[in-house]
C-alpha cells in the first residue's frame, strides 16, 4: 500500500493532491502535514471521512522540531515512505511580503522568509525523510517548483526574491539527485512547475493571464501526479511542467 506525505496540505494544491490520491488509489494513505491543522476544516473533513488512509500532522518547514518530529513518527508507524511531496511555498503574505519590482524594494528579512519557505524547508525535510524512502525500490522526492525560478527563462525580472529562492530550490533537487544516485538509483527527486493555479498564492497575479491557462488546483495536482507517475530514474534532477515537458533551469 503506497505511502505518500504532502508537506502543505492544508490548501490549495497541496489540499487537492490528498484528495486526488485518495480518490484514484483506493489502496493509497496520505500522510497530510501543514503549519496549522486545526485551521483546515476541508483537510479535517477528508481525515474524518477516510480515517485509515490520511494521517495528519504538524509540520512547519521553518522548525527544524516539528520535521524532525513528524520523520519520527513515521519511521516509527510506517518504517518507510514512497513519495514525498513538497508543495508549500510562499510568494506574498498578510504580513506585507510581496514579489520586488525593483532593487530598491529587496529586503534581508524579505530574502530569508522567501528561501526559507521555498528552498531551505524542503530541503531539510528532504533531509528527514529521505533515510526512509531508501528503504523502498523506487521512490520520489517531488518538489513544486516554479517557471520563474528558472535562469535562462528570466526575460522579465523582478521578482528577486521569489525567483531566487525557487531557483535555489532546483540546485538542491539537482544537487539531491546526485547524491542520492550513488547510493540508492531508484530514488527519483525531481522539481515540478504546476502551471498557473487558481490558488491564493496566485490569484493576485493572474488577472492578465487568459482564464483558460489557469487551472483549478485539482486539475493541477492531477496533472503532476500523472508526471510522477510516468517518471524513472533517468528523470531525476529535472524540473518538470504540469503537461511532462521539461523545463529548462
Amino acid at each position: 500500500m503506497p505511502l505518500v506525505l504532502v508537506q502543505g496540505a492544508s490548501r490549495g494544491i497541496g489540499l487537492a493532491f490528498v484528495r486526488t490520491l485518495i480518490k484514484r488509489d483506493p489502496q493509497s494513505r496520505v500522510i497530510a502535514t501543514c503549519r496549522a491543522p486545526d485551521s483546515s476544516d476541508e483537510l479535517q473533513s477528508l481525515a474524518a471521512s477516510y480515517p485509515e488512509r490520511v494521517v495528519i500532522k504538524r509540520l512547519d518547514v521553518t522548525e527544524v522540531d516539528s520535521i524532525a518530529l513528524t520523520s519520527e513518527y513515521v519511521q516509527q508507524h510506517e518504517g518507510a515512505l514512497d513519495v514525498l511531496i513538497n508543495s508549500a511555498g510562499i510568494l506574498h503574505d498578510a504580513d506585507g511580503l510581496s514579489p520586488e519590482k525593483r532593487l530598491q524594494d529587496v529586503s534581508a528579512e524579505k530574502l530569508e522568509k522567501y528561501f526559507w519557505v521555498n528552498s531551505i524547508g524542503p530541503l531539510l525535510v528532504a533531509k528527514y525523510f529521505a533515510p526512509l524512502m531508501k528503504k523502498r525500490k523506487r521512490a520520489v522526492i517531488a518538489n513544486l517548483s516554479a517557471r520563474v525560478g528558472s535562469i535562462g527563462d528570466n526575460r522579465l525580472g523582478g521578482w528577486y526574491g521569489y525567483r531566487a529562492s525557487k531557483s535555489a530550490q532546483n540546485m538542491f533537487t539537482r544537487t539531491l539527485s546526485i547524491e542520492m544516485a550513488r547510493t540508492h538509483p531508484e530514488m527519483i527527486c525531481v522539481g515540478l512547475h504546476p502551471g498557473t493555479v487558481a490558488t491564493s498564492l496566485s490569484q493576485r497575479f493572474s488577472s492578465r493571464i487568459n482564464p483558460e491557462q489557469i487551472f483549478s488546483p485539482a486539475l493541477a495536482a492531477e496533472q503532476l501526479l500523472a508526471v510522477i507517475d510516468g517518471l524513472t530514474p533517468s528523470d531525476s534532477g529535472k524540473v518538470f511542467a504540469y503537461d511532462g515537458s521539461v523545463v529548462p533551469w
